[in-house]
């Protein structure tokens, strides 16, 4: 049995690429997204449990998102919908495969208490773990904080 392999019509005769040769890879975008917004949702039930904001946004690498204006609203992820801690971070980076942020610019979150800079958020954990060499600001009173 013999087979014939069809020649692309795109390429000339003689400029097939060998299999072992990679193939070429797209160009990088180098454009970032205005206005961008990623909503995220729980796998099972489908209900929110993250909304992503920026007014911009850009794809380095495959699982990585640096965004500028970072606003990371975290939901209940059940039918309520409550919001449960919004995060807000001049710029940072999301990682969506471990739905995690982290940032070296300050954080602030919703309940305006406090201010942190040096910081990670890990949204299957649901801890933002502070970072060494960091600076944090209370602005309330801390009646037995060590408890």
């Amino acid at each position: 049995m013999c087979f014939a392999r069809a020649q692309s019509p795109a390429r000339p005769a003689g400029s097939e690429q060998s299999r072992t040769e990679p193939a070429e890879r797209a160009p990088a975008v180098t454009s970032p997204a205005k206005n961008w917004v990623l909503p995220l949702f729980t796998d099972k039930e489908g209900f929110r449990s993250m909304t992503l904001r920026g007014s911009e946004a850009r794809t380095p690498a495959a699982n990585r998102i640096d965004v500028v204006d970072l606003n990371i609203t975290v939901f209940s992820g059940d039918a309520t919908a409550r919001v449960e801690s919004v995060l807000l971070s001049a710029q940072a980076s999301f990682f969506p495969k471990d739905n995690r942020a982290t940032g070296e610019k300050s954080v602030r979150l919703v309940r305006d208490d406090i201010e942190v800079t040096g910081w990670t958020y890990d949204r299957t954990t649901q801890t933002v773990t502070i970072l060494k060499n960091t600076r944090i600001v209370f602005r309330a009173q801390l009646n037995d904080i060590l408890k």
